[in-house]
């Protein structure tokens, strides 16, 4: 044997497990990527994966988040519109009947709005009350209610991809995300704020956050607020409102942005922090539905139309506000009214 093939020979030699390493490394994503982004389906309760928790750290600042366009239609001051109530039955409706329940996406881990009971296994909370009040005009009386947790930048691909029927997750109504799903009128109306420990020196959504590190749940109104305005802070991003608690008591974070509504749930679990300044943005929540389910998004608003009643204590939304909120939101005197663009 020749010296050139003796070294070819044994350079095959040294390749050969580092090729097979890499054909093991690429099986193996091939394995991960479905488990971490594989859908439910809807006729098929229970399957489909949910992501792992993990956290990304990014330095936002103004202009370094690529900014999704908006609807040539829609704008901050009409953002909130919807499609007038009707009871007609379409494609989306019969589907649902037809199957004999209602899937909805929700979140598990978010006190007073949707959580699992510790005492009973049960999931209740504010969104839950709404989405079996939607549950039973569709399908009637004790309906049969699929609930699937959600992680907050999962919202939309799961309606996009029909693993839910509707969203019903304090999900903000914005022109970006109105682009890709479709959504009721407004709920309930919140806002950004800063959560932090009582004995911290950040004052508000100013310039004592800077330096700091903030938490937010990606795919979030938090997350896209921190990308578009000057702050100076070091931003993480995790994928549920619930680790920005969990890091902020870790002494991970040194404080969090969310939703109003959501901060004083997780100021109501731990005394040690509380709510910073005031809200600097004004946002409404809604029901979210795939694009294409206008029968659907019609019949959700007219279920919230008898939700809301007439504003009176009695009326369903009061007295699930009495219920899971007005504890810890006592300022608030009744439910948005709905604005419609058609």
């Amino acid at each position: 044997m020749t010296r050139r093939a003796r070294g070819l020979r044994n350079l095959r030699a040294v390749l050969a497990p580092v090729a097979a390493g890499m054909s093991v490394m690429a099986a193996a994503a091939a394995v991960l990527v479905p488990a971490l982004g594989g859908a439910a389906h809807p006729d098929r309760p229970g399957t489909g994966g949910v992501p792992s928790p993990s956290a990304t750290h990014r330095a936002y600042g103004p202009g370094t988040a690529p900014a999704e366009p908006a609807a040539a239609t829609c704008t901050a001051g009409n953002a909130a519109e919807s499609l007038r109530p009707s009871s007609d039955e379409g494609a989306a409706v019969a589907r649902i009947k037809d199957r004999g329940r209602l899937v909805v996406g929700v979140d598990q881990n978010t006190y007073r709005w949707g959580y699992r009971d510790p005492a009973t296994g049960k999931l209740e909370g504010f969104d839950i009350d709404l989405a079996r009040a939607i549950a039973e005009d569709i399908l009637g009386p004790d309906p049969e209610v699929v609930f699937k947790a959600v992680p907050t930048d999962q919202r939309i691909r799961a309606l996009q991809k029909r693993t839910v029927d509707v969203v019903v997750r304090t999900m903000t109504i914005n022109c970006a995300r109105k682009r890709q799903v479709a959504f009721s009128t407004s709920y309930f109306q919140a806002g950004q704020q800063v959560l932090a420990p009582k004995s911290s020196g950040i004052k508000a959504f100013d310039d004592s956050l800077r330096g700091k590190r903030v938490c937010t749940a990606a795919g979030s109104t938090g997350e896209s607020e921190l990308a578009e305005q000057r702050h100076g802070a070091e931003v993480l991003t995790v994928p549920s409102q619930l680790d920005c608690l969990v890091r902020l008591q870790l002494g991970q974070a040194d404080a969090v942005v969310t939703d109003n509504a959501l901060a004083a749930a997780q100021a109501a679990q731990d005394p040690k922090v509380e709510l910073k300044g005031r809200p600097f943005t004004k946002e409404s929540y809604g029901v979210a539905m795939n694009k294409d389910d206008t029968d659907l998004v019609r019949r959700v608003n007219r279920v919230l139309d008898d939700y809301r009643g007439d504003g009176s204590a009695d009326s369903p939304w009061m007295r699930a506000y009495r219920t899971w909120l007005r504890a810890d939101m006592p300022e608030i005197s009744g439910p948005p009214s709905p604005e419609y663009s058609d």
